[in-house]
């Protein structure tokens, strides 16, 4: 048996970018591990200058991420920004550009969250600063708060779908860090931060486990 902590990610937007230049700013279908590290980090207060910090962070824990509700809306937000970046590999920048921001619209979320090694951060620390965070914690953005509390529970089980059916809604599908068996489909995605490199991310799987809801897209 593994203990995991259960949170819950529901509110009237969220944004969980993918790697993109600053002109197009897509969203992901479902939390992204960056996404989630960084709201980890901010509930236990490590800034985003603190490369130690963030690397013990990500290091210590792995998800497991159920698609509550069905997706069926999108929000397309038109900016303007000045000093934008020109490239990945240099700092120059533009004088001002046009920006679209996608969202996700009445998205709802359930996660659970697990230490594999013994050593780093704890799931009693996770679980202290998630109900009692030092920094706001967001879905994605500043512009996207959450309507509901972070914390939901913490349990035992034997895999995090076994987890996260402790907690409705259920049915919905799963991606998670630890497969299920051989069968589970992967997912690649480009999601995981290198945190030596600011805004710079490394592809790895997703393991998809399908639930007998269509509620993803």
């Amino acid at each position: 048996m593994n203990r995991y902590l259960i949170l819950r990610l529901t509110g009237p937007m969220q944004f969980w970018g993918l790697p993109t230049f600053e002109g197009t700013r897509p969203t992901a279908h479902f939390p992204t591990r960056s996404g989630l590290l960084g709201l980890l980090a901010a509930c236990m207060g490590i800034r985003r200058n603190d490369k130690v910090g963030l690397q013990k962070l990500s290091d210590s824990v792995r998800f497991a991420i159920r698609c509550d509700k069905k997706i069926t809306v999108k929000l397309t937000d038109y900016h303007t920004i000045l000093e934008a970046r020109e490239d990945y590999a240099s700092l120059k920048s533009h004088q001002t550009i046009q920006t679209w921001r996608e969202y996700l619209c009445d998205a709802s979320f359930t996660v659970a969250v697990w230490c594999p090694i013994s050593t780093g951060f704890t799931l009693d620390a996770l679980n202290e600063a998630v109900r009692k965070p030092r920094f706001t914690p967001y879905l994605g953005r500043r512009s996207c708060p959450m309507t509901e509390p972070l914390f939901v529970g913490d349990c035992q089980a034997t895999d995090p779908k076994s987890a996260l059916m402790e907690y409705g809604p259920t049915g919905g599908d799963i991606y998670s860090e630890e497969a299920l068996s051989a069968e589970n489909p992967r997912y690649r995605m480009r999601d995981e931060p290198i945190i030596t490199l600011p805004r710079q991310f490394a592809a790895r799987d997703w393991f998809v486990i399908k639930g007998d809801r269509n509620v993803s897209e």
